[in-house]
């Protein structure tokens, strides 16, 4: 199983306040967290904003300088460490593209400041790295603000949103059964999400028509990882939900109800019919990027939703 790792740039470079003995454990630090990807069967790609080697680790201290005064087993490691620079090398994704040259209708920042590895991160649903140069660094789940013009809207939409992350070993075990779950299910291509959703997806049940709708879903499709994130957050707070209303603020991600105006206006588009033959009006949805995405719910009973649409926009 592969597993890109995101390199977060703000954790490096020229405004880094330490030493280069400070740096040298850091790195150290750093490489640990790799190897222990590897004990978990996971072969970790590395994806950096800039070529690794060339990336500065504290002030006046470039990676370069630090392989030549590094040991005999961490300069081997960092040899055959895959690296992949810029962050869309061999992917063809368009978001990630215009969130690198900073010419797409989206940002994503982290207390203010451009993050553009955090971002690719939560794009395609992988995990941040990060060199542990601060408190901010020291977490598992790192917050963004993600900000992007919906075209079909017109709207500028603003979000907050979680993103997996490391810089010590510890985080890594904190994303243990994500990890467990990529190596389990190596999701290719909607069919093949809709072909396994009875094991991936319990307590999820699924109109048919969405069958349909995850069959245009081909691999290099960009919108995959996105359905695929959502129904896993879905599964597992649904799991969890044992009496009373389901909490919807309870999910990772935003979700938003229809307003009265759509309600009214799109209620026959939004009425499908479920498993049970009843037909029910979806009105609670998630966005998914790229696009005006939306992924309608309906909390039937504890431990129990169904999932209604997976597309575009209902226009």
């Amino acid at each position: 199983m592969e597993i890109d790792l995101i390199l977060n740039e703000l954790s490096m470079g020229e405004s880094i306040s330490i030493d280069k003995h400070d740096a040298r454990q850091l790195m150290s630090e750093f490489i640990n967290m790799i190897r222990l990807f590897k004990k978990h069967q996971v072969k970790a790609t590395l994806r950096t904003k800039y070529d690794f080697h060339t990336i500065i680790v504290a002030r006046d201290y470039p990676i370069g300088q630090w392989f030549n005064e590094a040991d005999r087993e961490e300069r081997l490691f960092i040899k055959t460490l895959v690296t992949k620079s810029p962050f869309s090398n061999d992917i063809d994704n368009l978001d990630i593209k215009e969130l690198e040259t900073g010419s797409g209708a989206s940002e994503f920042r982290h207390e203010g400041k451009l993050a553009v590895g955090l971002g690719v991160a939560y794009l395609l649903d992988s995990i941040a790295i990060s060199l542990r140069s601060s408190n901010y660094w020291n977490t598992p789940y790192v917050n963004i603000d993600f900000k992007y013009f919906e075209e079909s809207s017109h709207d500028l939409i603003e979000t907050k949103e979680i993103i997996k992350h490391v810089s010590q070993s510890n985080h890594v075990k904190e994303h243990l059964v994500w990890i467990n779950r990529q190596i389990q299910s190596e999701i290719t291509n909607g069919e093949v999400l809709w072909v396994q959703k009875e094991e991936l997806f319990p307590s999820l049940v699924f109109c048919e028509c969405v069958g349909k709708q995850l069959l245009d879903i081909k691999e290099s499709n960009p919108l995959l990882k996105q359905i695929i994130k959502r129904l896993f957050e879905l599964e597992e707070q649904t799991q969890k939900w044992t009496d009373g209303n389901f909490d919807i603020n309870l999910l990772p991600s935003k979700v938003t109800p229809e307003s009265d105006t759509r309600l009214k206006n799109f209620q026959q588009e939004l009425t499908f019919q479920c498993p049970d033959g009843i037909y029910r009006r979806f009105d609670l949805h998630l966005r998914m990027t790229p696009g005006a995405n939306r992924l309608y719910f309906y909390p039937i009973e504890p431990q129990k939703l169904i999932i209604g649409y997976i597309g575009l926009k209902i226009q």
